[in-house]
């Protein structure tokens, strides 16, 4: 098994919003860059953990936990011409992007904050302390254990 960290804005679909769904469950849809694309293609398997991680807010950390559930499927706002995501390059015959479905586990007590997440000495790998912009990326096992103990165990004080 393999661990992920999504980035997601939680104005526009947040751990609440997954863990509200009726059955726990969506496709992680509207991904748009080729190295995570091939993460979600090539590398996750059903069962996974995926850390969903919350940016481009007032505190950007880690809210929650997921697992993969569905791999392989076609995103289909690749062929909506309505959607922000529309490709007019991909088609149904060769479609350019694919997602995964997560299903929800958890939600922390609290954010685990970046800038936690920073000034731990043992994270160091993840690219999510670099700079990284990518929306999905890989955790390795010593830093998920890590991430995951920080996250269940974090309180504000």
């Amino acid at each position: 098994m393999a661990a992920w960290l999504f980035k997601t804005e939680p104005d526009t679909f947040g751990i609440d919003d997954l863990a509200n769904r009726p059955d726990k469950r969506e496709g992680w849809d509207g991904v748009r860059n080729y190295q995570a694309r091939n993460f979600m293609r090539d590398s996750m398997q059903v069962g996974d953990d995926a850390f969903i991680y919350h940016s481009s807010c007032k505190v950007p950390g880690i809210a929650g936990l997921a697992k993969v559930s569905k791999t392989g499927l076609v995103d289909p706002t690749q062929f909506n011409p309505e959607s922000p995501y529309f490709d007019p390059k991909s088609t149904p015959e060769n479609p350019r992007w694919i997602m995964v479905e997560l299903e929800y586990v958890e939600t922390f007590v609290n954010i685990t904050p970046l800038k936690k997440i920073k000034e731990n000495p043992n994270i160091n790998v993840i690219p999510l302390v670099n700079k990284s912009r990518l929306s999905v990326m890989p955790v390795n096992e010593k830093e998920f254990d890590i991430l995951l103990s920080m996250s269940r165990n974090h309180s504000l004080s």
